[in-house]
């Protein structure tokens, strides 16, 4: 995507967007908190750095089955209507840069 921060950022904007708008909360529930942090310690630590491919294109799944399927919900709920609320960030991610 061209940095892990940029990526950070995406994926706090997701998780906030999945909150707000698909579970109707205003602040982030403890286990969407949880999530949030995990995915940012994950990207600190991935081993392809800044080169990441993105984590659905990815050979090595780093995420714990649990976590990796509450972030998959997000994503694919949160995806499609990044292009609405964030239309910078989402052509971003789409062209990987």
């Amino acid at each position: 995507m061209g940095s892990i921060k940029n990526e950070k950022r995406v994926v706090s904007r997701m998780i906030r967007l999945y909150c707000r708008h698909k579970l109707g909360l205003r602040e982030l529930p403890v286990e969407y908190k949880e999530l949030e942090v995990y995915a940012h310690k994950r990207l600190d630590n991935c081993k392809f750095g800044d080169k990441k491919p993105a984590c659905k294109r990815c050979t090595i799944h780093c995420y714990r089955s649990d976590m990796r399927q509450k972030i998959r919900d997000v994503m694919r709920w949160a995806g499609p209507r990044m292009i609405i609320y964030d239309p910078i960030a989402a052509i971003r991610h789409l062209l990987n840069i």
